[in-house]
């Protein structure tokens, strides 16, 4: 008994400071070495989640130092090692990576020449955690850097404006890893309310957010950074079909490199600038040497508020990209630090919804002070499930909505659920286990269950 009531208080104390941002920050075992704009993402090997960053630019901050070089960490272990270099002819920086069925996409950035020459690449690359290796994928239509890039249903990977040579573009280019073909999804209009460099941002369902970036004006000054929050809504019968609108929630929130994640109904924007900068640092507004913030920048797409919480224990910008490890825990790695400093540090970043006792734990994925309060409260069956899931929860609980996460913490479906009683179709998901979570905008309540 005495026991059980140090654990709840274990549990009340953790959860208190956490209320404060729905945040916490835990520095992990620094990478092999320095690097900033690097593709970051996570995927399962030997059954352990691992994190992988990709190409980048050394701690030189000069064209000499974009390099090819590739590393992983192990979530388990929290160990770094070098894994082989990206086999292209020329080093990038402004790339992305991500995570389709367990395969990992690296797509476009761009290479800076001696002379200063900037090229955008058309190429993608895909490596295979299994066997580390890689393989060359279709190229892309139209060459492009520091574009917004996301995963709709862990299907497509949708290629959003950014900047390809010479200017910013509207184009929307949608990657099939099955097919390994692109086609065109409908663009983003052309001006400069959308189009955008070293933007961010992520996918809700069937939407895509996304926020900041870099316009490509030179007047009243070059390159603003843009607080512009842009929303686009895919047609799930033709996912090329998009309805594009943008809105400003705050004028004074402006956003530029940030590593944008999802959880639950909310997106969330992670570090970066508020003006835009070259690879070196060195602000496009003559400026001098621009500063990271220690902010996450919040949307809630049911409230359709966009709030910016300050006082992060660490500030890091230049990011292009984060891991999600699980449900609730992502990883960044790499980027800038304060002094333009280009940074080999990690971090996991945790995220609580801190309102009540019904929160999930490591282990249990609940801390209910009797386990059986919870359980009355949402349940499911059966579990393994084949083709339908269904899920009791109490009459107390109410605009209750669902998410499901795969175990890399990658949304797969989401939706809402109308009574106490309700059956999820469950048809499309591949053998696995994933984890139901329900909330009913105060509390997440998780069950783990196996396909």
């Amino acid at each position: 008994m005495k026991k059980g009531v140090i654990y709840l208080l274990f549990c009340i104390a953790i959860l208190d400071v956490r209320a404060q941002t729905g945040w916490t920050w835990t520095e992990l075992n620094p990478m092999p070495e320095p690097v900033s704009n690097n593709a970051v993402t996570a995927a399962m090997k030997d059954g352990i989640m691992h994190v992988y960053s990709f190409m980048g630019i050394d701690s030189t901050k000069i064209w000499s130092g974009i390099h090819f070089k590739a590393f992983r960490y192990n979530s388990q272990t929290e160990a770094w090692d070098t894994i082989p270099p990206v086999p292209d002819n020329l080093s990038r920086i402004g790339a992305s990576a991500s995570t389709v069925k367990n395969k990992i996409y690296i797509i476009g950035g761009y290479n800076v020449a001696s002379n200063s020459t900037e090229i955008s690449s058309n190429r993608i690359f895909i490596y295979n955690p299994d066997s580390n290796s890689y393989s060359e994928g279709t190229n892309i239509p139209v060459p492009i850097d520091d574009h917004v890039h996301c995963v709709w249903r862990d299907s497509l990977i949708y290629i959003i404006t950014g900047w390809s040579n010479t200017t910013n573009v509207p184009n929307v280019q949608i990657y099939n890893p099955a097919l390994d073909s692109w086609s065109v999804g409908t663009a983003t209009p052309n001006n400069n309310n959308y189009k955008a460099f070293g933007a961010s941002g992520d996918i809700l369902g069937d939407t895509i957010y996304y926020f900041g970036g870099a316009a490509s004006v030179s007047f009243p000054e070059p390159f603003p950074a843009q607080n512009y929050l842009r929303k686009g809504v895919i047609d799930p019968s033709d996912p090329t079909q998009i309805i594009w609108s943008d809105t400003i929630l705050d004028s004074s929130l402006k956003g530029y490199r940030m590593a944008s994640t999802t959880h639950g109904n909310k997106v969330f924007w992670i570090g970066g600038s508020d003006v835009t900068y070259n690879f070196d640092g060195i602000a496009y507004n003559s400026s001098g040497g621009v500063n990271p913030l220690a902010r996450i920048v919040t949307y809630d797409s049911e409230s359709m508020t966009l709030v910016e919480n300050t006082g992060s224990p660490f500030a890091v910008m230049d990011l292009r990209g984060i891991a999600s490890i699980a449900p609730n825990k992502y990883i960044i790695a790499g980027g800038m630090d304060s002094g333009q400093v280009v940074s080999n540090k990690t971090f996991l970043l945790e995220y609580i919804l801190a309102t009540g006792i019904d929160e999930l734990n490591d282990q249990s994925f609940q801390t209910e002070t009797d386990p059986d309060i919870s359980r009355e409260k949402f349940n499911i069956y059966p579990n393994p499930v084949n083709e339908y899931l269904t899920v009791n929860y109490s009459s107390q609980l109410k605009n209750v909505r669902y998410v499901i996460y795969d175990m890399t913490g990658r949304e797969i479906a989401i939706g809402k659920i109308s009574s106490s009683k309700n059956s999820i179709a469950l048809n499309n998901l591949t053998k696995g286990m994933y984890m139901l979570c329900i909330e009913d905008g105060k509390r997440f309540y998780y069950r783990k269950f196996a396909k």
